[in-house]
C-alpha cells in the first residue's frame, strides 16, 4: 500500500503539468523548472524568479536538497575550474557569478540562512559551484520540495560553454538546479544519497530529465533561440519583448541571443529543426543542416528514435566561439560553419558529434562527472561512424588527391599518438585524469576500443545492443556496468560462448586496464627442403640426392607477436607466391605465436588484422611484412601528416 501511495505521488508532477511537447511523459520527472527572467545586455545579468520542485523517489526521509552553482565558477581565480590558470576574466567585467537573492519553502519559511556551500570533489573552501540548503522538515517519501528562489546571473567573459562578448550571449548552466538524488542500487550506488559534483573545467553534466517553463525579457532586436518549443513571443512595448518556451524531459535548459543571429529552418519527418547562424555562416547552412538530418536518421535506425519534435543549433560568430562544440539536450552548438574549408568536414562532424549529446548524455543521461566515457567516448564512435558513412566513402572527414582520412582515424590517432596513454585508466571522474588525458581517454581512446568491440563481434551485433542499451536504459541513467551487461546479454545471444562466458575479459582490459595493444609480424622465413644427407648406420655414410624441379618442397614460418599487454582475439592473413590467400585466427593469449606450412609455394607477405578491426593496437606500421616491398618510411611520414592536421583540427574544436 506504501509503495502504491508513493507512485501515485510521484505521478502528481506529471499530471499537473500539461502535455505539450511530446504527447507522453518519456521520464520520472522528478524535478521541473518554472522561470522568469530578464536579460540585461549592458550588465549582462539574467535576473530570475523561480519555482523549482523536486520529488523525493527514495523510501527514506530527505533533510537537505543539493543544488549547481555553476557560474560560481568564474567567480574567483581559487575556484575549482579556474585555479588552475585555464581561464581568467576579460577585464574587471569578466567574472561571472550566481546569487540566490531569496529563497522559500512551499509553507513560507525563508531558508537564506540555511544555506552552506560544498566541495564534495575536492574540499576547495573556495569553490562555491555546490549548494547545500538545510530544510526545516525532511521530504517524506513521495513528497514533493517546492522552492522559491530569486536569483542573479552575471554571465561571464570570454566564453567557456557559458558567457558573453558584446552582444552576444550563450546562457548555459545559469540558474540553480537541483543535483541527482540517487537510490541504493542506481548505478550500483550502495546507500541513498545527492549527487552533485562541483564545476571542474572536464565535466558538465549529471542530471534529472526535468520539465521547465521559461520565459525571457529581452530587446526586441535580439533573436534567440533554446532547447525549449517556442510557445509564444510577446511584444511588451519599450523596445522590449517577452519569450515563452517549454521543455520536457530534457537534462538542462539553456539558451543564446544576439542580434545578427540569421534564423533558418528545415524539417526531419516530425522534428522542427531551427539554426540560428551568421552572415558568414549562411554560406554552409545546407551543410549544416545535411549533418543533422544524417546524425538524425543514423541513430534513430540504429540506436533508437529521437523523441522530441523540435531542435535547435547554433553556428556562433567567431567572437563567441567559447560557446561552439556544446549540447544542452535540444540545444546543440556547432563551430566554423562558414569558415572551414570545405575539404574539411570540420564543421559537419561537430555538428554530427554535438547532436549525438541528444542521445547519450540526453536520452541515455549517464553521469558524466564520475564516467566521462560513457557519454564522451560513445558519442565520439557514433559520430566516426555517421561521418565515414555519409562523407567519402569511409574518409570521411579529409578528402585531398594526396591525402584521405577517416574521422575514426583522427579519433585513433589522438589515442595513439599519446605518450600518456599508459599512465591511467579508462574508467576515472573527470577531473581525475592526470597529465591533461581526460580528452584523449574519454573521447578518444574509449571510441578506439568501441570499434574494436565492433570488430570483434560484428557490425550487427553492436547495433543491436545499442538497441538494447537504448530500450532499457532510455530516461533512465545507466551507469557503465549497466552498459556492460547489455553487451554481456547480447554477445552471448547472438554468438553464444563464441567469445567465452561474457566480455568482462575485453572490459577489464580495455576499460578497467592501462596496459597498450600492440601486435606485430616479427618475420617470414621460406627455405627449400633438402634431401636427406647424413650418417645412416653409425659406422658408413649415405648420402641422398633427389634434384627437384617442379615438384621443389619449401618450408614457411610466420612469426608473430604481441608486444603489448592487452590479450585480443587476431586475424592473420597469410599470402603466397602464387597468388593465394590464407586467414588464421590466433587468439592472441601468448606472446608469441608461429605459424608454418610445407608445400610447393612459398609465403611472400603476411598481414595482422587485415580488416583493421583492432583499432585500439596503438602501431598499425608493424602489423604486415612483405619479401617485396616495405612502405614503412612513407608509411611513417603520412601518420605524422595525418597528426599534424589532426592539430589543426583540434585548435577548432573544444
Amino acid at each position: 500500500m506504501k509503495k502504491l501511495i508513493i507512485t501515485v505521488c510521484l505521478c502528481l508532477p506529471v499530471y499537473l503539468s500539461a502535455q505539450l511537447v511530446v504527447e507522453t511523459p518519456l521520464s520520472a520527472r522528478l524535478t521541473g523548472y518554472d522561470i522568469n527572467a530578464v536579460l540585461d545586455p549592458v550588465s549582462h545579468i539574467v535576473r530570475g524568479d523561480m519555482t523549482a520542485w523536486w520529488v523525493n523517489s527514495s523510501e527514506k526521509p530527505v533533510p537537505d536538497a543539493m543544488m549547481h552553482m555553476y557560474l560560481n565558477a568564474f567567480s574567483s581565480n581559487m575556484s575549482s575550474f579556474t585555479k588552475g590558470g585555464r581561464w581568467s576574466p576579460a577585464g574587471d567585467e569578466g567574472w561571472g557569478w550566481v546569487k540566490i537573492r531569496s529563497i522559500y519553502d512551499a509553507k513560507g519559511n525563508d531558508l537564506s540562512g540555511s544555506m552552506n556551500f560544498q566541495s564534495p570533489d575536492d574540499s576547495n573552501t573556495n569553490d562555491r559551484t555546490v549548494l547545500q540548503i538545510l530544510l526545516p522538515e525532511p521530504v517524506l517519501p513521495g513528497d514533493t520540495l517546492r522552492l522559491s528562489i530569486d536569483f542573479e546571473s552575471k554571465l561571464p567573459s570570454p566564453i567557456v560553454r557559458t558567457g558573453y562578448e558584446d552582444d552576444f550571449h550563450f546562457v548555459a548552466q545559469w540558474f540553480p538546479k537541483f543535483g541527482v538524488y540517487e537510490t541504493a542500487g542506481m548505478r550500483q550506488r550502495e546507500a541513498d544519497g545527492w549527487n552533485c559534483h562541483q564545476f571542474h573545467p572536464n565535466s558538465e553534466f549529471y542530471s534529472n530529465h526535468s520539465v521547465y517553463n521559461v520565459s525571457v525579457t529581452m530587446p526586441e532586436e535580439f533573436v534567440a533561440g533554446s532547447g525549449g518549443m517556442l510557445i509564444e513571443e510577446i511584444s511588451l512595448g519599450d523596445s522590449l519583448k517577452k519569450i515563452v518556451w517549454r521543455a520536457e524531459d530534457i537534462v538542462d535548459f539553456a539558451w543564446t541571443a544576439w542580434p545578427e543571429y540569421k534564423s533558418l529552418t528545415r524539417k526531419w519527418r516530425d522534428v522542427d529543426i531551427t539554426l540560428l547562424t551568421t552572415e558568414v555562416g549562411l554560406k554552409k547552412a545546407e551543410n549544416q543542416f545535411e549533418a543533422v538530418i544524417y546524425a538524425l536518421e543514423y541513430l534513430d535506425e540504429r540506436v533508437g528514435p529521437y523523441p522530441w519534435p523540435h531542435l535547435t543549433f547554433v553556428d556562433p560568430p567567431i567572437s563567441g566561439s567559447g560557446a561552439g562544440g556544446m549540447e544542452y539536450t535540444t540545444l546543440f552548438t556547432s563551430a566554423g560553419g562558414g569558415v572551414v574549408p570545405s575539404f574539411l568536414k570540420m564543421a559537419e562532424m561537430v555538428t554530427i558529434h554535438e547532436f549525438g549529446h541528444a542521445y547519450f548524455m540526453g536520452i541515455l543521461a549517464s553521469n558524466e562527472f564520475e564516467e566521462p566515457w560513457i557519454d564522451e567516448g560513445i558519442n565520439s564512435y557514433w559520430e566516426q561512424r555517421i561521418v565515414d558513412h555519409y562523407y567519402g566513402n569511409g574518409y570521411g572527414l579529409i578528402r585531398l588527391p594526396f591525402i584521405k582520412m577517416s574521422d575514426a582515424d583522427q579519433g585513433r590517432l589522438g589515442y595513439i599518438s599519446s605518450p600518456s596513454r599508459s599512465i591511467s585508466t579508462n574508467d576515472l571522474p573527470s577531473w581525475l585524469y592526470p597529465h591533461g588525458t581526460y580528452g584523449m581517454m574519454s573521447y578518444n581512446k574509449a571510441a578506439a576500443w568501441l570499434h574494436t568491440l565492433e570488430g570483434l563481434i560484428g557490425t550487427e551485433t553492436m547495433d543491436n545492443l545499442f538497441r538494447e542499451y537504448y530500450r532499457r536504459w532510455a530516461f533512465r541513467h545507466p551507469s557503465g556496468r549497466d552498459f556492460i551487461s547489455v553487451v554481456n546479454d547480447v554477445v552471448r545471444k547472438e554468438h553464444g560462448d563464441r567469445f567465452g562466458e561474457n566480455m568482462d575479459w575485453f572490459f577489464d582490459q580495455v576499460l578497467y586496464g592501462n596496459d597498450i595493444c600492440d601486435y606485430r609480424v616479427a618475420g617470414v622465413t621460406s627455405h627449400k627442403i633438402k634431401s636427406y644427407s647424413g650418417i645412416v648406420d653409425g659406422d658408413s655414410v649415405t648420402y641422398t640426392r633427389s634434384d627437384r624441379t617442379s615438384d621443389t618442397l619449401y618450408i614457411s614460418r610466420v612469426s608473430i607477436e604481441r608486444l603489448g599487454g592487452v590479450s585480443l582475439p587476431v586475424e592473420v592473413l597469410i599470402g603466397f607466391d602464387d597468388g593465394k590467400e590464407l586467414l588464421e585466427r590466433w587468439e592472441g593469449k601468448e606472446s608469441y605465436k608461429d605459424y608454418e606450412y610445407t608445400g610447393t609455394t612459398r609465403v611472400i607477405w603476411a598481414k595482422l588484422d587485415p580488416d583493421d578491426k583492432i583499432d585500439i593496437d596503438v602501431d598499425r606500421i608493424n602489423n604486415s611484412w612483405s619479401s617485396t616491398q616495405k612502405f614503412h618510411a612513407s608509411r611513417r611520414m603520412t601518420g605524422k601528416f595525418v597528426f599534424l592536421v589532426q592539430l589543426m583540427i583540434s585548435m577548432f574544436t573544444l
